[in-house]
């Protein structure tokens, strides 16, 4: 049995997995369902983010229906980001997963610690 009979949804999840799992994604999800709708020069500093990274991050969020960019006909133009509704209900899942790893990053700096004496004596 291939992995595609298996489980036919993989890849897909798989996908979407990378896609809201990476560090940005998550930081500028955090982020919009913090402060709202943000201008990009306004995520870009909160997040301390490079234009490109936010750029690409934003242009993959909005294709993944998970953040809204509006353009208002201006000059100088303005472009602002929000949740949509699909963006805002995974702030539940972020949220929770944010404040695991606040709980445990002692026990992670712990773990971290021992693994890599182990590893010197080993060496």
């Amino acid at each position: 049995m291939s992995a595609d009979t298996q489980c036919p949804n993989c890849k897909r999840i798989n996908d979407v997995l990378s896609r809201v799992g990476d560090r940005w994604s998550v930081l500028v999800i955090v982020s919009l369902a913090e402060y709202g709708t943000l201008r990009f020069n306004e995520l870009k500093r909160n997040l301390g983010i490079s234009q490109r990274m936010l750029s690409l991050t934003l242009k993959e969020l909005e294709r993944d229906g998970l953040v809204k960019r509006t353009q208002h006909p201006t000059i100088p133009p303005k472009v602002e980001y929000t949740l949509t509704t699909l963006g805002d209900s995974f702030r539940a899942p972020v949220t929770a997963l944010g404040e695991w790893a606040l709980n445990h990053l002692s026990d992670i700096d712990a773990a971290r610690l021992s693994y890599d004496q182990k590893a010197l004596q080993n060496a």
